[in-house]
C-alpha cells in the first residue's frame, strides 16, 4: 500500500489552522463577534469546533501517515518521541511568559527570551537522530517538571496542561490503537470511554461538594484538576483546566473517530462510495450528538461526550465535502491558501503564540499621552488598524485578518521553497 497526499485533508487542516489564528489574536479582546468566542459553558460556537476538528484531522492522517500498519520497536519509538516533542512544545508556550534572566527587564528580557525560544524549536523540530531526539524531548520534559515543581516563585504557577499537550496524548494513543488493535476494537474502545465519562460526570458523587453536577467548579473533573494539578491551571479558570485531566479521555475519542475515517479513505472501493460513507457517518454522528446533548449537554470545556458526537459529525461531513470537490471533482483553484495553512501547521502553532506575547513586552510611549507607554502589539492596532473602522467588533476581527495575511506570506514563502516543519 503506497502513501499518497490527501489534498483535500491538507485544505481540511488549514482551514482549522486558518480559523485558530483568527480567534485567537483579536485586535480588542473587549470587541469580539460573539461567532468568534467560545461558548460560556454549555453550548457550540465555530470557535468551539477548531480544536476537536484538528484532533479529528490528526486522528484520520494516522493511517494515510501509515498506511503498512507495521507495528515494532523503531515506529512505537517513532510516535513516543513525535508525541513528547509535541508535548514540549505545548508546554514551553506557557514557559515564555514565565521565564525570567538574571533580573533582566524590558527588551533585554525579551531577547533572552526569543533566543530560548529559537533554541527550544531547533531542540524539538530540528532534524535529528532518533537517538538525539529521544535525549532532547525527555530532557526539556525532565527540566520543565523540575521547574514547575522546584519552589521557584516565577515558576510556581506555570501551566501544565494545553491545546498541544492535549494533541500529543491523543496522537500517542490513537497511533498505538491503530497499529495494535482492530477497527471493531477500536470503535468499542472509544464508546466506552463515552459511555464512562458520561457515567463519572452524571453518576459519581464529587468529593467534597457533593452531588454529581456539571457545574463550572463543582463537576467530578473540575474536582480532579484542582486535586492533581493544584497550581498549574489556567489562570482564567483558576480551579479547573480547560484541558484538564479526565476531560482529556473524551478527546482522544475524537482521534479515534478520525482514525476510523482516515481507514474508510483506505478502502478498495470508489471514491464516491467512500464519499457516502463518510457523509452517513457525519450526519448520524451529528444527529447522536444533539441527542445526547438532551441528557449530557454538549460542552467544549467539559468536552461532553455528546460534544465529541457532534463536532467529529461536523468534521466528518466537511471532509466528505472537500473530498468530493477536491480529490472527485478535481477542483482546487480555489484552495490554494488554505493549502499552503495545511502543510506547515507547526510552525504557526509554535510561532503565532510567541509573536503576541513578545510584542506585548515591547514599549512604545502612547502619541495620546506620551506620558505613558503602551505596548507595541497594542500601538500598531490601536494606531494601524482601529482608526479605519466605525466599528469596533469590525476594527477587531480587521486585526486578526490582518495577523492572518502576514502569516499567509510567511507561509507562501515556506510553500514554495518546500519548507515544512515537523515533529
Amino acid at each position: 500500500m503506497t502513501r499518497e497526499r490527501l489534498i483535500s485533508l491538507d485544505v481540511f487542516r488549514g482551514l482549522t489552522i486558518l480559523l485558530m489564528t483568527i480567534v485567537n489574536n483579536p485586535g480588542d479582546w473587549g470587541n469580539v463577534y460573539p461567532p468568534l468566542l467560545h461558548a460560556d459553558w454549555h453550548g457550540c460556537t465555530p470557535t468551539d469546533l477548531v480544536f476537536p476538528f484538528f484532533i479529528f484531522i490528526m486522528g484520520v492522517a494516522v493511517p494515510l501517515a501509515m498506511p503498512e500498519k507495521r507495528y515494532d520497536s523503531t515506529t512505537f519509538n517513532k510516535i513516543l518521541v513525535r508525541s513528547l516533542r509535541m508535548l514540549c512544545l505545548g508546554i514551553f508556550f506557557n514557559f515564555f511568559s514565565k521565564i525570567q534572566l538574571f533580573g533582566l527587564e524590558g527588551v533585554p528580557l525579551l531577547i533572552g527570551r526569543l533566543v530560548i525560544t529559537v533554541a527550544v524549536g531547533y531542540a524539538l523540530m530540528g532534524n535529528f537522530s532518533s537517538k538525539i531526539k529521544n535525549i532532547l524531548a525527555f530532557s526539556i520534559l525532565f527540566i520543565y517538571l523540575i521547574l514547575a515543581y522546584s519552589g521557584i516563585e516565577a515558576y510556581q504557577d506555570v501551566r501544565l496542561p494545553g491545546v498541544l499537550q492535549r494533541i500529543a496524548i491523543v496522537y500517542f494513543v490513537v497511533s498505538l490503537l491503530y497499529l495494535k488493535t482492530t477497527k471493531k476494537t477500536q470503535i468499542i474502545t472509544g464508546a466506552a470511554i463515552l459511555l464512562g465519562y458520561w457515567a463519572v460526570m452524571t453518576l459519581l458523587p464529587v468529593p467534597g461538594i457533593g452531588e454529581a453536577n456539571l457545574g463550572k467548579a463543582t463537576n467530578f473533573a473540575s474536582w480532579l484538576d484542582s486535586l492533581l494539578l493544584k497550581g498549574h491551571m489556567y489562570s482564567g479558570t483558576i480551579t479547573w483546566d480547560p484541558e484538564g485531566i479526565l476531560s482529556t479521555l473524551p478527546s482522544i475519542v475524537n482521534g479515534i473517530i478520525g482514525l476510523l475515517i482516515g481507514q474508510i479513505l483506505q478502502l478498495q472501493i470508489s471514491k464516491t462510495e467512500i464519499v457516502k460513507k463518510m457523509a452517513i457517518t457525519g450526519i448520524a454522528l451529528i444527529i447522536g450528538g444533539l441527542l445526547w446533548n438532551f441528557a449530557f449537554p454538549i460542552n467544549k470545556s467539559l468536552w461532553t461526550s455528546s460534544y465529541v458526537l457532534y463536532t467529529t459529525g461536523l468534521a466528518t461531513t466537511c471532509l466528505a465535502f472537500l473530498y468530493y470537490i477536491i480529490d472527485i471533482a478535481n477542483y482546487k483553484k480555489g484552495f490554494k491558501l488554505f493549502l499552503i495553512w495545511g502543510v506547515n501547521p507547526m510552525i504557526v502553532f509554535f510561532a503565532s503564540q510567541i509573536i503576541p506575547q513578545s510584542l506585548v513586552m515591547i514599549p512604545v510611549t502612547d502619541p495620546n499621552n506620551p506620558a505613558q507607554q503602551t505596548n507595541l502589539l497594542d500601538y500598531l492596532y490601536r494606531f494601524g488598524i482601529a482608526p479605519f473602522f466605525s466599528n469596533p467588533m469590525t476594527a477587531s476581527l480587521a486585526g486578526a485578518l490582518v495577523y492572518v495575511a502576514i502569516w499567509s506570506f510567511i507561509l507562501w514563502i515556506f510553500y514554495k521553497n518546500k519548507q515544512i516543519f515537523k515533529v
